[in-house]
């Protein structure tokens, strides 16, 4: 029996780029049921950038609450959970609260099929679909069964996002700005620091092109001991950890475009609508197929062979990233770059 629900919570409490591919689900849940409210539960550090996504009704962040979950639950007119990530002791608070209507991939972990009682079935890593197709696999208990094409993904993202300022400032001086998330903070493969900085040379030929790189101070401190060459040449500004996520969002917005790997910023920028070149190995479960970045000017580079032992190798980047070349790169930012000046 197809379920109703008045107040439908959405379990999302990991990484940013997992949270933006959860968002066209909701959009359908939204388009579908336009009276019921919609809540994400994530993470501080996440929330900023689901503020923006006009589909969510409410964003709670999980370190905002006080005392148990389960008293938060029963205290609120919360009548469904979507369990979009497994986490136990919210899954359990759920089920202790008695939440009418507990939605769980029943296969991910035992836990979710005691706790949950309108159980999904289904298998990640034997999919063929995009992380952001797989998540529609939670609405099957509202009769919802089609799962979108990924051609229709990019239409499902819905977001405000005021304009900055300060950060158009920033830009004025250039003609094209390139936001480039140089790292991945552990969450994906990463194109050698060497061939941005091969990029960066070859974009010089581009007057008032300007390179800049973002990500967290952690990362920012990495590029000053690492790439002193990248960071000395005179169209690159190194911005790591001089953002929130908030801000980080609208610089993102504001840009040109942006060139990362598998990692959050990739997905926003692709979710926003910039244009956005995603670059990655072809091996599962890192591969294109499964985290692509989609969105209506998104692009991706990777090669057809994964190298040898590509799966277990856990340095930061591998030979199937070393041979996604600069000038390959460099192709597609001087396609934007004309794109840029026949619209303007």
């Amino acid at each position: 029996m197809q379920i109703q629900s008045s107040h439908i919570l959405v379990y999302r409490t990991d990484n940013i780029g997992d949270v933006i591919l959860t968002l066209p689900m909701i959009a359908k849940l939204k388009q579908i049921f336009p009276q019921t409210k919609i809540s994400v539960l994530c993470r501080a550090y996440a929330a900023p950038v689901v503020r923006y996504c006009t589909d969510v009704d409410e964003v709670i962040e999980l370190e905002s609450i006080t005392g148990s979950v389960k008293d938060f639950l029963k205290q609120s007119d919360i009548d469904t959970v979507i369990v979009a990530q497994p986490d136990r002791a919210l899954t359990k608070s759920s089920f202790s609260a008695r939440i009418k209507h507990r939605i769980g991939n029943a296969r991910q972990k035992l836990y979710l099929l005691f706790y949950c009682n309108r159980r999904v079935r289904f298998s990640k890593g034997l999919s063929d679909d995009h992380e952001a197709q797989i998540n529609f696999n939670f609405l099957r208990p509202y009769g919802i069964t089609a799962i979108p094409d990924r051609s229709e993904i990019p239409s499902l993202y819905h977001f405000n996002i005021p304009v900055d300022s300060d950060i158009n400032q920033q830009f004025s001086s250039y003609a094209f700005n390139l936001v480039c998330h140089t790292k991945s903070n552990g969450h994906g493969r990463e194109w050698p620091i060497g061939h941005y900085q091969q990029l960066a040379q070859l974009l010089i030929a581009q007057p008032g092109t300007h390179m800049w790189l973002t990500g967290s101070a952690k990362e920012g401190k990495w590029l000053e001991e690492n790439a002193q060459e990248l960071l000395s040449l005179p169209n690159v500004t190194n911005v790591c950890g001089t953002q929130s996520l908030a801000q980080l969002t609208a610089f993102i917005h504001q840009a040109d475009g942006l060139i990362a790997s598998g990692t959050g910023p990739l997905h926003v920028s692709a979710a926003i609508g910039q244009r956005t070149l995603g670059l990655f190995p072809p091996t599962r479960p890192m591969h294109p197929g499964r985290w692509a970045a989609l969105g209506t000017r998104a692009e991706n580079l990777w090669i057809e062979d994964g190298c040898p032992g590509c799966r277990k190798i856990e340095t930061p980047s591998c030979a199937c990233m070393q041979r996604i070349t600069p000038e390959a790169v460099h192709k597609t930012v001087s396609a934007w770059i004309k794109d840029k000046s026949i619209s303007n």
